[in-house]
């Protein structure tokens, strides 16, 4: 399924009398092919989880549209992967997977089965009794990664999802992501700070603009699939990253800039909504 959005702006309102406006997204255009891994990166602030939220409909824009252009319709389901996997701490793995398919009223015995078949995927059958206490980072992921499956979406938007995770299970699970897309070709929509993880997992990388953010370029990732670790020795592989780079650096200086960096301590770090924040 294609996602195109035109003109989308998103400003939020603060104060006693809302009298502060703060623009996130200064009118973004961009289209996602269908079952396209698309990659947003950008500078801290630069409204790129906004722009997820919009698509996942955890957040209404103020202006411009995001239509999703399929076969049979032009409503998409959407799941999204939270950097924090946001399980349900009182649920085991096998409770926490089957979440959409339970909310639509499926029936106890297909939702059974969708959660072994997807826990198998991510290697995970083994813990399905566990509790999210007992899990490391990179296997709550890969619970939270099978729950989004299990839904049975269109589009999944990925909210930086390893960004937590050591690196060494960075590069276990990113191949283990790009395994399981080659196989169910979803469209996916992912942002990350990470450059090497855009280029080893997209086939195009939307660059944005400091806040507020506007889509600066959109670099194609010319490399074979599939790929993995030794992809990163390919001199093509190199030449994307200092392509994204040089569109990125200024944008990232410049928002280092704007944000005074040295009162950037003095300033709580804002607490980033979860799954539950909409429930």
């Amino acid at each position: 399924m294609r996602v195109v959005i035109h003109g989308l702006t998103k400003e939020f309102v603060s104060g006693p009398k809302g009298e502060k406006k703060v623009r996130a997204l200064a009118g973004v255009d961009l289209e996602v092919r269908d079952q396209e891994f698309f990659g947003v990166i950008g500078p801290t602030g630069c409204g790129k989880t906004t722009l997820l939220h919009i698509l996942a409909g955890l957040e209404k824009p103020t202006d411009g549209s995001v239509e999703f252009v399929g076969d049979k319709r032009t409503e998409a389901m959407v799941s999204m992967v939270f950097q924090d996997a946001a399980l349900m701490p009182w649920r085991t793995v096998e409770r926490n997977v089957p979440l959409g398919p339970e909310f639509r009223k499926q029936s106890v015995p297909i939702y059974k089965r969708v959660t072994q078949f997807f826990l198998e995927m991510v290697r995970m059958l083994d813990f399905s009794g566990s509790h999210p206490a007992e899990l490391s980072g990179g296997m709550k992921q890969k619970v939270a990664i099978a729950r989004a499956l299990a839904n049975d979406p269109e589009v999944i938007v990925m909210d930086e999802p390893f960004a937590s995770l050591d690196a060494q299970t960075r590069l276990l699970l990113r191949e283990e992501l790009l395994s399981i897309w080659e196989k169910h070709k979803k469209t996916v929509i992912l942002v990350t700070h990470n450059i090497e993880e855009a280029v080893m997992l997209c086939d195009r990388v939307a660059v944005m603009s400091a806040s507020p953010g506007v889509i600066k370029s959109v670099v194609t990732v010319d490399l074979p699939r599939p790929r993995g670790f030794k992809s990163m020795t390919n001199p093509d592989f190199v030449r994307c990253l200092d392509k994204i780079w040089d569109l990125l650096r200024y944008e990232v200086d410049r928002a280092m800039k704007e944000n005074h960096p040295s009162r950037v301590e003095e300033q709580p770090a804002p607490r980033r909504k979860t799954i539950f924040d909409w429930w």
